[in-house]
């Protein structure tokens, strides 16, 4: 059985997340984005699979040339993800802010600064 892809695999090599923000505005040819990297047009061409292979990506042909064109809803999984920790942290930091205003109530009493 073939594991299948994943966007968190597309965007964990900072490659590939070079590559999605270059094409994020505009769609560009393979070789385009192959001159952007000091690597192989094969190893690009690895990437760009994986890309496509996730769904982060669509490459449409014409004429001679490959297109790469971003399709980033995928993102809205990673971001939902995120989310979830940024809503944590958030509660630590509320909690945090209020055991200091505590603290800052016990040592000055209800004094003002």
């Amino acid at each position: 059985m073939i594991a299948r892809r994943d966007v968190y695999q597309a965007i964990a090599d900072p490659t590939r997340r070079s590559i999605i923000g270059m094409i994020a505005a505009q769609p560009q040819n393979v070789n385009a984005i192959a001159e952007n990297f000091d690597v192989t047009r094969q190893a690009i061409s690895l990437h760009l699979k994986v890309l496509a292979d996730c769904g982060l990506i669509v490459v449409k042909k014409q004429g001679r040339d490959h297109f790469c064109e971003a399709q980033l809803d995928k993102l809205s999984e990673v971001s939902a993800w995120v989310d979830q920790y940024r809503q944590h942290w958030e509660a630590k930091v509320d909690a945090l802010e209020t055991y200091l205003e505590k603290l800052k109530k016990e040592k000055y009493g209800n004094k003002k600064d």
